[in-house]
């Protein structure tokens, strides 16, 4: 399936796409079962991934085969310092590997992709290792992951390296679960803590959506993940860099009326790097996600 990918992408990328116009600056689309390319976007510019990083995390764990019975307690080591985004999940609180995968995917919580690090075998050295290893694996060639929660505007990737990072991570049952999920609660510290998908999309009606990621940080704007069904069509999308939550899904909306053949075709150009607006103190103290 990957080869069939690489092979569509090399053929198609620089060719002119007919779609929706899109507001994200980075798009891919990709027929699932045949890798035809839909949509095209800027698809090999490098930039910033943010929480889409997740997904190659969760990859990393699973293939570790480690316990996700096992305990892991949440510690200072694992809150973020360097953007200091929030979390729902304190410090000291005590959760199996699981849950705390399903934490990362389902609600992008970083404490809890970091405690994945922290308590991968021979600790983040070895988890970065390991992703390095992975990221060689699937022929992502413009891709970086320095750490596990996306935070660091040195992971980075494109449209057209992530397109197979979705590929290859819709393989792991849990994965397709657990990024799909709506909602979960857990106990933290004795206290039942109620939790959600940050992808509005999941369980909206009319969407059948088998993988999906959001991602969020003031350098990579707003991306997008999802493997979705429409009109007997599957396809894999990827949105990179949108302009704020809205923008984001009405790419997606777009996306899936194309799917279902309700989109009068336009031919869209790929346009440049987006500028970014001015953010007050308070829009940069929000949860990246």
């Amino acid at each position: 399936m990957l080869k069939k990918i690489t092979a569509a992408l090399l053929m198609s990328i620089s060719a002119a796409v007919f779609a929706a116009p899109m507001s994200s600056q980075s798009v891919l689309v990709v027929e699932d079962e045949t890798g035809k390319v839909l949509v095209e976007k800027n698809a090999t510019a490098v930039v910033p991934i943010a929480s889409l990083t997740k997904l190659m995390t969760a990859m990393v764990v699973l293939d570790s085969k480690l316990d996700m019975q096992e305990q892991i307690s949440i510690d200072r080591d694992d809150v973020d310092t360097l953007k200091h985004s929030t979390s729902r999940v304190p410090v000291g609180a005590t959760i199996s590997r699981g849950e705390a995968l399903q934490l990362a995917l389902m609600s992008s919580d970083n404490r809890a992709a970091a405690s994945l690090s922290r308590t991968f075998p021979g600790g983040p050295a070895a988890f970065k290792a390991a992703v390095d290893a992975k990221i060689k694996q699937l022929g992502m060639h413009s891709t970086r992951i320095d750490e596990p929660t996306g935070l660091s505007p040195h992971n980075t990737s494109n449209a057209a390296d992530l397109v197979k990072m979705a590929a290859a991570a819709a393989k792991y049952p849990e994965i397709r679960r657990m990024s799909t999920d709506t909602e979960e609660v857990m106990t933290m510290k004795g206290r039942k803590v109620e939790y959600h998908n940050t992808n509005r999309l999941v369980g909206a009606k009319g969407w059948d959506i088998g993988l999906s990621k959001t991602g969020y940080t003031e350098e990579a704007g707003r991306c997008l993940i999802m493997r979705i069904s429409e009109a007997g069509r599957n396809a894999t999308l990827v949105l990179l860099n949108a302009s704020g939550n809205s923008a984001r899904l009405m790419d997606a909306l777009n996306i899936r009326r194309l799917l279902a053949g309700d989109t009068a075709p336009k031919v869209m150009k790929a346009s440049g790097p987006r500028k970014k607006a001015a953010r007050t103190s308070s829009e940069r103290r929000r949860r990246r996600t």
